[in-house]
């Protein structure tokens, strides 16, 4: 990656229905073919993570929560400036480490871009399946284009 360079990573597992919103949101700024911005889906291990975006200067992140909150919440965390809730990204994890472990362990080893931003969706159902629920595929939708504006506001 170029010293200059942005990444969006989905993570999740697109067969556990809404753990698959990551790849989603992913899947679907990939086909908008931004400009300097490359787009990693299918990131299901919190390690991969430190190498996925490792040489970036910005990382924005996505992955499904469950927390309780009402289904279909965003959340967006600057992961270098807040506290991210430990219990957020954990609560239902088909990662080997959670985001948060990931971001906490990039810290110490000093492996996380300038700018790292994660953004949760509250899941609803990840039995198996390959279809996310409408409230969170409705989610998703509004979230890319937060994000699609937040990668415009940032690369002028």
């Amino acid at each position: 990656m170029s010293s200059s360079s942005t990444i969006v990573i989905g993570i999740g597992n697109g067969l556990r229905r809404d753990d698959g919103v990551g790849l989603y949101a992913a899947h679907m700024i990939k086909k908008l073919a931004i400009e300097n911005v490359t787009v990693i889906e299918g990131i299901g291990d919190g390690y991969a993570l430190l190498e996925a975006w490792s040489g970036c200067d910005r990382a924005i992140v996505v992955d499904c929560t469950i927390s309780g909150k009402a289904v279909g919440t965003i959340f967006r965390f600057d992961a270098l400036s807040e506290n991210i809730p430990a219990d957020l990204f954990n609560g239902y994890s088909t990662h080997s480490i959670s985001v948060v472990d990931a971001v906490e362990l990039g810290k110490v080893l000093g492996r996380v871009p300038q700018s790292l931003v994660i953004f949760g969706i509250e899941g609803q159902d990840v039995s198996p399946g390959d279809r996310l629920t409408p409230e969170v595929e409705k989610a998703a939708d509004h979230l890319i284009r937060l994000i699609t504006q937040e990668l415009s506001v940032d690369t002028n």
